[in-house]
């Protein structure tokens, strides 16, 4: 597949017609009540509803349209709200062959979520109260990233996120603004 391939020439320079912006970002997770008090107590989510369960015992409607096992059945999926905007769509799958172990960032379809905090040290301390794995001292960005500082850790079930803070914002974003 060539990414572009069909696109006509000139019918969306700007790429994605109306795209507004993120959602919300959904993530599989092997215990969601595990996962709820994670969202809720540690991190401060709001826990907004619950949808599911979800099975198609005689079709092909899940592989179809959730990329999973035809009869994989989506126990339930919860909505948290972090933050002003950002919406986590948490799912519980039980699925043929599912694996429990999520992606190292090096791997294909490796990935993180990064949370912006006012204070990283404060944040930090707090997810060790919490007993969360905190991979090693924040660091300081430099570069188009200078002034921030960022550090990763890790759910209960293994899945990395971020905390980052750049509360002067950062070099690229003052750049930017300064060539207007």
């Amino acid at each position: 597949m060539q990414i572009g391939a069909n696109q006509s020439d000139g019918d969306y320079p700007d790429g994605l017609p109306g795209l507004r912006g993120l959602d919300h970002v959904g993530i599989t997770v092997p215990d969601l009540a595990e996962a709820t008090t994670f969202f809720v107590d540690v991190l401060g989510c709001e826990y907004l509803y619950t949808l599911g369960p979800y099975r198609d015992d005689d079709g092909e409607w899940m592989r179809e349209h959730l990329n999973v096992h035809p009869r994989a059945v989506m126990r339930q999926l919860h909505f948290f709200r972090c933050g002003d905007a950002a919406v986590f769509e948490v799912f519980e799958y039980q699925a043929p062959g599912r694996r429990l172990t999520p992606p190292a960032n090096s791997d294909v379809g490796g990935h993180h979520v990064a949370l912006y905090v006012d204070d990283l040290d404060a944040a930090v301390a707090h997810l060790k109260r919490c007993g969360i794995t905190v991979l090693g001292d924040p660091t300081v960005s430099k570069g188009p990233s200078e002034g921030q500082r960022w550090v990763y850790f890790l759910t209960p079930w293994g899945m990395q996120f971020e905390l980052v803070s750049y509360p002067g914002g950062k070099a690229f974003d003052r750049q930017r603004k300064g060539s207007r």
